[in-house]
């Protein structure tokens, strides 16, 4: 409580100690006057109860004391939540992608990065938040700071972080089977170091990895399908290729093989065969996300699984 992690945290944690502590007084204020008047007015006591008649006095009390209250909360609670819609002019802006069941982030430069949003100390960060599928929300606890991703609408949330370290991400949003899943993380740097990783050049290291494992990965594909064999929401790349598999199609039940065809109508109409087993409506069309040449090296890359 009261950190100074992120130019929110004040403002939300005073907003919440004082509706908590209003709560709890009157937790306790009712509690004590339930148990006091229970004693009190028993029928032990009173076997004969009189009506009580009307006091506007006591109305008016319980009537203007809880609107005013109500007011201080309102006042407090909206004290801290107008600077979360104030932008500043200089703020860094990165485009944030939450999809089933990954977090991708675009940065001006071209640069991208998934499950990992790096940004420098003491730096205004504007975040555009889409949603190519479902309802998410971008929640990072620390910050005090969330913010829903709904498909088909742009929406925002900017921050500024004051301490380095590491600081979770998550979905506040149910968005499926492995929404519990969906996590990432906010590495707060210095300037400098944040300029070297913002320019630094990752083809070099990248070189090493398959081109279809690179478009895989950015496309966020092992959320939901594995490398290694494992039955996750998805089935799993490895030994796909070349292999029978059982589909259902417009209800009907058939036999495909699963050779280049079936890989690319997969991708692009990835509910046309559903593999038996797995659930219909889950996977998205990436027919404008990937290029010919991407959709190649995806290919080649399943078929090298097979190895």
């Amino acid at each position: 409580m009261f950190t100074n992690v992120s130019n929110f945290t004040q403002g939300v944690d005073t907003a919440f100690v004082v509706i908590f502590g209003m709560c709890l007084v009157f937790l306790i204020g009712i509690t004590f006057f339930l148990i006091y008047f229970a004693l009190k007015y028993s029928k032990k006591r009173h076997p004969k109860p009189v009506d009580v008649k009307d006091n506007k006095k006591l109305e008016l009390t319980w009537i203007i004391i809880p609107t005013l209250l109500v007011l201080v909360m309102f006042w407090v609670g909206y004290k801290g939540y107008l600077p979360s819609r104030q932008v500043p002019a200089d703020a860094i802006n990165i485009k944030v992608t939450g999809m089933m069941w990954t977090w991708l982030f675009d940065y001006d430069n071209g640069k991208k990065s998934t499950n990992l949003l790096v940004v420098p100390i003491g730096k205004a960060i504007k975040l555009n938040l889409y949603s190519p599928d479902v309802l998410h929300s971008f929640y990072v606890p620390a910050f005090r700071i969330k913010e829903d991703v709904v498909p088909g609408k742009n929406n925002w949330m900017w921050f500024q972080a004051n301490e380095l370290g590491d600081y979770d991400i998550l979905c506040a949003e149910y968005c499926g089977t492995r929404h519990s899943y969906m996590l990432g993380v906010v590495r707060v740097v210095s300037e400098n170091e944040y300029i070297e990783w913002y320019n630094r050049d990752e083809s070099a290291s990248a070189d090493a990895e398959h081109i279809g494992l690179q478009v895989i990965k950015k496309n966020a594909c092992i959320a939901c399908h594995s490398l290694d064999g494992s039955k996750i929401v998805g089935p799993s790349f490895k030994g796909l290729y070349g292999r029978s598999i059982t589909v259902e199609t417009d209800g009907k039940t058939r036999i495909l093989l699963a050779d280049d065809e079936y890989i690319k109508r997969s991708i692009y109409e990835p509910n046309a065969d559903v593999v038996e087993g797995y659930n219909k409506g889950l996977m998205i069309s990436y027919k404008d996300k990937l290029t010919e040449e991407e959709m190649a090296e995806v290919i080649d890359f399943i078929k090298s699984l097979n190895e």
